[in-house]
């Protein structure tokens, strides 16, 4: 047995769940809260997510608003332009277009590819309904892979055995922020000569192999949707390299008009608006700081996870450097816990102070969308053989998905924002206390 059990003088305590004292109590929780807004010596006039909102967010919204340029069209340099070309910058690639969403984002990536009808994208089951629908609008057929257990992120065996000949693209997704298995994911589309779109709308300047996520793929999608760690309520940007891809992402959101203000192909209207951009312009001044912070605390938790048996950190692949943490994601080995469901641990753990919860409830390939919807429409009975359509419905169970959404998967959100490693000292000892005390679960 690890010393640090022996150490820590809360584990022989009797579980909050069963009348002892918990480990967090309210009032030291209320404590936390107030010393979280002091992480930054900005003037705050709220949080977001732990985030600070300051008076620099407030005031350029204000300055748009007086301005009277609302919309990017307005202005070849108003707020969008301008956060297209420093979050660019940022990233170190050429090209970034906004867009007034992630889904947005992704969408036009898949539209500018020319992926329709007929045509067949490989992507996760375990991600945002947002990533499903980009490939659905253009009414392509989704086709999800399996899970790696361990990592939450797709299982590149899986995703090969699942090519075909109308496959058209990979759509990995850096589920929580980290980052899945790009080396092989991109290996196995240069084999089989696919595009790839990244979904990196949880990570934000997360590195992976000396790169940032977005700049791997041949297109790179984020979100600033209000709970990211860049927000503005709603947002999305796209970025890459490819000068031609991305004009035709240009294209797309600009309901198909190009930057020559002709019309040349289909298109939504779905440009990112003067507001979104002005909220997210202030916020990248600091983001780096933000993220350093995040990923601080991440990997500190984690360096304790690892001596506890039970309670494992999210498995990151070779060459992982620092992650955006949008959700601090954990494996909950039960056979350490005498086999008490995950509901169960949680229920002792929220009663000790800290919260967690399983992050997303099913893979979507178990969602109504797959299973019935689609497949009912008459473009999908058009443009798909009843061969493949009843070969979809047969593979589309994932055991590991399946396992990952209703065993394996807890989400902490108070770990990357916590105002000091004392407190994640505290969220520790609340684990360890609840897995010394494991024989008490099954009363519950």
């Amino acid at each position: 047995m690890n010393n640090i059990f022996i150490k820590s003088n809360r584990s022989a305590s009797q579980l909050a769940v069963l009348g002892g004292k918990p480990v967090i109590s309210s009032k030291m929780q209320r404590k936390e809260e107030d010393k979280r807004n002091k992480l930054t010596n900005d003037v705050i006039v709220g949080l977001r997510r732990g985030i600070p909102i300051t008076q620099k967010m407030v005031d350029s919204v204000v300055a748009t608003t007086k301005s009277g340029i609302w919309s990017r069209i307005q202005s070849s340099t108003g707020t969008v332009a301008t956060f297209e070309k420093e979050w660019a910058e940022m990233l170190g690639v050429k090209y970034c277009v906004g867009t007034g969403a992630g889904t947005q984002a992704l969408s036009a990536a898949v539209e500018a590819m020319g992926i329709g009808p007929g045509d067949e994208v490989i992507t996760s089951p375990y991600t945002d309904i947002g990533t499903i629908s980009a490939v659905l609008f253009s009414r392509a057929l989704v086709v999800l892979a399996d899970l790696d257990p361990e990592s939450f992120q797709l299982d590149p065996d899986d995703v090969e055995r699942r090519i075909n000949e109308n496959t058209r693209a990979i759509i990995p997704v850096h589920i929580g922020g980290q980052p899945a298995n790009m080396e092989r994911i991109m290996a196995i589309a240069k084999k089989h000569n696919l595009m790839v779109i990244e979904d990196a709308c949880q990570a934000h300047f997360t590195e992976y192999q000396g790169k940032q996520l977005g700049t791997i793929g041949d297109l790179g999608c984020f979100s600033f949707q209000a709970g990211k760690n860049i927000g503005c309520g709603e947002g999305g940007a796209i970025i890459g390299n490819n000068e031609e891809l991305m004009d035709k992402c240009y294209t797309v959101q600009n309901r198909g008009i190009n930057r020559q203000g002709k019309a040349e192909r289909i298109g939504p209207k779905y440009r990112m608006n003067e507001f979104e951009a002005a909220l997210l312009l202030p916020q990248l001044e600091n983001a780096r700081d933000v993220f350093n912070y995040r990923n601080d605390n991440a990997w500190y938790m984690n360096s304790l996870l690892r001596q506890l048996p039970g309670v494992l950190p999210q498995k990151l692949y070779p060459g992982t450097g620092a992650c955006s943490w949008w959700v601090f994601l954990t494996q909950y080995k039960k056979e350490h816990f005498n086999n008490v469901p995950r509901n169960v641990f949680l229920q002792a753990l929220r009663a000790e102070g800290v919260s967690g919860s399983g992050y997303i409830a099913d893979g979507f390939h178990r969602t109504d969308v797959i299973t019935n919807h689609i497949l009912d429409l008459d473009i999908y009975k058009n443009m798909y053989s009843p061969a493949r359509l009843k070969q979809y419905r047969e593979e589309l169970p994932l055991p590991n998905c399946d396992k990952v959404t209703d065993e394996i998967n807890i989400s902490f959100g108070s770990v990357q924002m916590a105002s000091s490693k004392d407190h994640l000292n505290k969220i520790f000892d609340a684990i360890v206390k609840v897995y010394e005390n494991r024989d008490k679960l099954a009363s519950l």
